[in-house]
């Protein structure tokens, strides 16, 4: 009987040089990136490499994105313009 085929889990390793990136740095290196591997001109393991960085570059982006946007849901606006942080529920 076949080996069950694995499908792979979408957790992707935390990485520190990642992790430290503003997310107009990881942005642009995901574009740069996705335009290496559109190209097809690299090597197999060194697109398999930068795929892998991408999907760190990626996760790191979405997060900075929920973050940002959750900063943003706090904030309301009152009825006289002022604005204020919407108490943590």
């Amino acid at each position: 009987m076949p080996a069950a085929r694995q499908t792979p889990t979408t957790a992707v390793p935390a990485d520190p040089a990642v992790a430290s990136l503003s997310f107009e740095d990881a942005l642009a290196e995901l574009e740069k990136i996705v335009r290496g591997l559109e190209g097809g001109q690299q090597k197999l393991e060194d697109a398999i490499g930068a795929y892998e960085r991408g999907a760190r570059l990626r996760a790191h982006c979405e997060a900075k994105l929920a973050e940002a946007e959750a900063r943003v849901q706090a904030i309301v606006a009152a009825a006289d313009g002022s604005v204020a942080l919407r108490p943590a529920d």
